[in-house]
């Protein structure tokens, strides 16, 4: 049942065949369109949340992050090389493992994209509510900025969910971020972190680094003194959380098509941006831990603006606001590409005809998927009014570890069922790094929460049964209907028999 509706590869493929890029891309390009997709949130905020979790061995934790990251990239860019189309995860495990996997697989990126978007969303909030308290000299109640399902509860994160509308009317207009403003985003984050190791790795007291692992290296559940909440602590469930932020690497396996000599810039690439990012965690990581100290419990793993708050506790308070405007002006851009990727995920599965065709409509006036950027646009808004960026983060992370599994058995099985086709990348010791891959997120999946993990399961499930009783009726694959040219509505459908 599980492989009983595969979609053709070479239906896939005919998008690429027939809009080819231009390879243009070389190794310095994509390491740089990496560090511009990785840095964000998680560096920015999750500081907090990893402090709270595994202390100052946290630093442990963004390496195992990065590797499993750098194994899971290796696989993923062999496919992206070999089905350089619009779908991302979901296309190809449709080419892998059939529609049924490929469907859950698509649900589940919901969680990756929608809910990541949400994550990110919370912590614009956190840094600009902190720097209007310092700008204005005010303190602002928890009750508008604050979810009911945060440690310290309030009713509604208004400005949270504010940013994640006014993103989502901007994609329904059609905003697209050119690869100038882009790159003055990424100045703009890297410089913001620049300014906090220039003034943290100073301030550095080695005595506030021990105990240097207080919850061990297990994931397990503890009670919070302060909230008296349960929680997951310890380094791998750091590791798991953290794993948030280096979401984003993907965008250099999906620049496979335009790459010059993906075979070799691939890999510099991808093992550029990640080795850069995680240089550059590390450095943070020690720089908060070294000047305040980072145990669990204490301030900086309380703190919703994390750098910024370390900076002012070592009496740099314009430097923290200046990180806070960066964060301000730099975080929405990764909400925006957050969403497109969810909408965009979306309209290929209504393409499909898994989802109602009313998601594949285009905007009469902007020629973008407006309905379902509106529906992904309130999803996230809900998400990011009512619940903390830790819970959302362990959530999406839940998503995307499931996507990567995929992923790297996907480039097994194809090695096995079609040897010969043509791979721009082929993913080295294909053997060791793949099987590595799917149980580095296996191990990260079971270091995250409990309540994450029945999150996931209960997403799942709901996935199912909107699958069972209306996706699998109306699927294009399964009525015998495939669109050769996903990507043109113009040109019509090759029928071939009905898969059962």
């Amino acid at each position: 049942m599980i492989f009983g509706r595969v979609k053709p590869l070479d239906a896939i493929l005919a998008t690429a065949e027939k809009k080819s890029l231009t390879r243009t891309l070389g190794a310095l390009q994509l390491t740089m369109l990496g560090i511009g997709a990785i840095i964000g949130t998680g560096i920015f905020v999750l500081t907090a949340e990893a402090a709270n979790k595994a202390g100052p061995a946290m630093m442990i934790s963004f390496v195992i992050a990065a590797v499993v990251c750098a194994l899971a990239a290796l696989c993923y860019s062999e496919l992206a090389s070999m089905v350089p189309v619009s779908g991302s995860a979901y296309t190809y495990s449709y080419a892998t493992f059939g529609e049924i996997v490929a469907w859950i697989v698509g649900w589940a990126l919901v969680l990756e994209y929608a809910i990541a978007a949400s994550a990110v969303s919370v912590g614009w909030s956190g840094y600009m509510v902190k720097l209007a308290e310092e700008i204005f000299s005010i303190t602002i109640p928890n009750t508008f900025v604050k979810g009911p399902f945060d440690d310290d509860p309030g009713l509604i994160n208004i400005p949270a969910m504010l940013i994640g509308l006014v993103c989502m009317a901007l994609l329904i207009v059609g905003t697209k971020e050119s690869a100038r403003f882009n790159a003055v985003l990424v100045a703009i984050k890297v410089s913001a972190l620049a300014l906090f190791l220039v003034l943290a790795l100073p301030a550095i007291d080695a005595a506030n680094f021990e105990p240097f692992s207080p919850n061990g290296f297990f994931a397990k559940e503890v009670i919070d003194p302060i909230t008296n909440n349960m929680v997951t602590v310890g380094v791998a469930a750091a590791a798991a959380s953290i794993f948030f932020a280096y979401v984003g690497f993907d965008a250099v396996s999906t620049a496979a098509e335009e790459t010059i000599n993906p075979q070799r810039n691939i890999p510099i690439g991808l093992i550029g941006s990640l080795g850069f990012c995680t240089i550059i965690y590390l450095l943070v990581a020690a720089g908060a831990i070294g000047t305040i100290g980072a145990q669990p419990g204490g301030s900086l793993a309380q703190s919703d603006d994390a750098l910024a708050f370390v900076l002012r506790e070592i009496g740099q308070g314009w430097a923290g606001d200046l990180v806070a405007i960066a964060a301000g002006i730099a975080l929405p851009s990764v909400i925006l590409m957050m969403m497109f990727g969810q909408t965009r995920i979306f309209f290929v599965m209504a393409r499909d005809g898994l989802l109602p065709d009313v998601f594949s409509r285009l905007h009469p006036k902007y020629g973008t998927p407006h309905v379902v950027t509106m529906c992904t646009g309130v999803f996230v808004a809900l998400f990011a009014a009512l619940f903390p960026v830790g819970k959302l983060a362990d959530i999406s992370n839940s998503g995307t570890l499931f996507a990567f599994f995929t992923v790297a058995v996907g480039v097994m099985i194809l090695r096995r069922t079609d040897p010969t086709r043509h791979r721009p990348f082929r993913t080295p010791m294909v053997w060791l790094i793949c099987p590595l891959a799917a149980a580095g997120c296996v191990f990260l999946f079971f270091q995250l929460s409990g309540y994450t993990e029945l999150m996931f399961l209960g997403w799942t499930v709901i996935g199912l049964v909107v699958y069972f009783s209306y996706s699998r009726s109306r699927s294009h694959v399964g009525r015998g209907s495939i669109e050769v040219h996903e990507l043109d509505p113009d040109v019509p459908p090759t029928s071939v028999p009905p898969i059962n």
